[in-house]
Parts: structure tokens; sequence; C-alpha cells
């Protein structure tokens, strides 16, 4: 039976990863409440990192929380807010705390959140992120430095993709460039255009990246038309189709929520059976209570 995430995707079996935002508070029970809803139920829960530049409890003081709470935490970390010092410093810290699963993000930009003023750190990107945490595994290096430090590092190294960016020809070869660079499994950007999400794998699976890490597909059910609008018009890199807006608002109100489970249910199905895809990572935003309701809905309880 595989035990972590890391097992799963390397058995070939289907995986499910969920989100858990920390609170904007200390407040643990905030955490243990949340987390309650997703123990069992998925294989990974990525602990975001101060999205939007909004502050929240840290990604790492969740994580711990999390898995103390019975899930096993993908870390976020951005390169927004630390230097490399700082990262492989926290990185060191992780592993020494028994998390093993860290997401690498260049992170949303400062002026967007909560806090418009702070000065965005950037020292390294993404990419040399991956690159970084992969040597501090595989050869016990930190950047910059070929004296090797001690220990092992039970590391899991993951990145993000976003198949809806401009330039659209360009994201197939970010993401093997991210593939390059060491990351085992990739989490994209929530999809709705299926035909274009079926165009930019079909160039991932091309270039062979599909064979070098593995892809979760992004996923979030629309809880109204509000939120599709706002998320068509308003979200850097998502694209929703007007039929998926209309087919939303086609229905009563109060009905909306329920239409919107159902069409991620009905695409989570059809990315189950897409060659190069490795599991989907639902992000139910603020809906924890609801990810086993839609995994029974989708077949995959």
């Amino acid at each position: 039976m595989c035990k972590t995430l890391k097992e799963k995707l390397n058995a070939g079996q289907f995986a499910v990863t969920a989100e858990l935002g920390p609170p904007q508070s200390p407040d643990v029970e905030h955490v243990r409440e949340r987390a309650s809803h997703l123990k069992g139920i998925v294989d990974g829960v990525n602990i975001t990192d101060n999205p939007s530049g909004t502050v929240r409890m840290s990604s790492l003081s969740t994580a711990l929380i999390a898995q103390q709470e019975g899930l096993e935490a993908i870390w976020q970390m951005t390169c927004r807010d630390r230097n490399r010092i700082a990262m492989q410093s926290e990185i060191l810290g992780a592993c020494a705390l028994g998390i093993k699963n860290l997401l690498c993000l260049s992170g949303d930009h400062t002026t967007s959140g909560n806090q418009p003023g702070a000065k965005a750190v950037y020292d390294i990107d993404s990419m040399q992120l991956i690159s970084a945490a992969v040597r501090m595994r595989d050869e016990h290096l930190f950047l910059d430095n070929d004296k090797p430090f001690k220990g092992e590092l039970d590391l899991f190294v993951g990145a993000a993709a976003n198949p809806f960016a401009e330039p659209l020809e360009f994201r197939p070869y970010r993401m093997m460039k991210k593939a390059k660079a060491g990351a085992d499994f990739i989490q994209t950007q929530c999809i709705y255009d299926m035909e274009l999400f079926k165009k930019w794998l079909a160039k991932v699976r091309d270039l062979g990246a599909d064979e070098s890490c593995h892809i979760l597909a992004g996923v979030i059910p629309l809880k109204s038309v509000g939120m599709a609008k706002f998320m068509a018009n308003k979200v850097a890199g998502v694209v929703i189709p007007d039929a998926v807006i209309k087919r939303i608002a086609g229905v009563p109100k109060e009905d909306a929520a329920k239409e919107g489970i159902k069409i991620c249910c009905e695409q989570i199905q059809a990315l189950k059976e897409m060659k190069g895809i490795s599991g989907i990572h639902l992000m139910a935003i603020g809906w924890e209570h609801r990810v086993e309701e839609i995994l029974v809905q989708a077949g995959l309880r």
C-alpha cells in the first residue's frame, strides 16, 4: 500500500491533492477544522504561502500543524519573500520537521495583496529554486557553494505550470525547463478550456516532459456565475469558455453551486482519461467540507 504522495505517483496510481489556505491570524483551530475535512480523503494538501501577497500564518508553520492533524503537507514556498539564504535555510528546517513535499513558486507580486508597499525579493526565480532544492537533496550542496553538508533530505520537489498564459506556444517549453531542473511533479493552473489544455498536453508529451515528472491537472469548482465571470475577467492565466459561464447562468441561482460541482466532476473524469495526467489538484477555495462529495461524484472515492 502506497503511504505517501511520492510513492503513489511513482507507482503509477492516480493521485488527488487539495489545498488549505493558512488563516490571517494565529488561529490553530482554523487550520485543524479545515484539515479535518481532508484527512483520509486526499493524498496531499498544498499549504499556500501568503497568496496574492496577503499576510497569513506562515506556510511552514501551517504545514506542520496540518501534518500533526494527519495530512501529508505540500509546503509552498515563494521566491517573492525570501533570498536564497532564507529559502535554503527553510528547506533544511522543513526536512528536519518531517515535511517531505515542496512546491516551488515565484509568487504573486506584493502589489496585489494587503501589503502593496512591501519590497519583493525575487533573489532567484522558481526555476532556480527547483534546482537549488534538488541540488541540496541529491548532492548535499548549497547554491554557490561546493562544500557538502551532512544529512539526508527526504524531499519531493514540485512546481506549477500555467497552460493558458500568453504566449501559449511557450508554455510547454517552460514546463519542460522545470522538469529538466529536477521537478518531480507539476501542478497546473485550473482548467476549464479542455480543448486548449489538450493542445498544451499534446506538446508536453511530444517533448517527453510527462515521462520525467508527474502532472497533476488543476480544477476549481465554480460556486456561482459571479465567481465564473470574476475568474474569467480578473484572474491572470485563467480561461473559461463562454459555454461554461452560460451553463451556470442558465440554472436558478440556488442551483449554481450544484452545477459548478457537476462541471468540475465532468472535468475530472475527462482528465483522468488523458494520457500523461497522473492526478488532479483540486482547489476548493474554502470548500474543504465539499471535497469528499466532489471526489465521490467524480468517481474517485
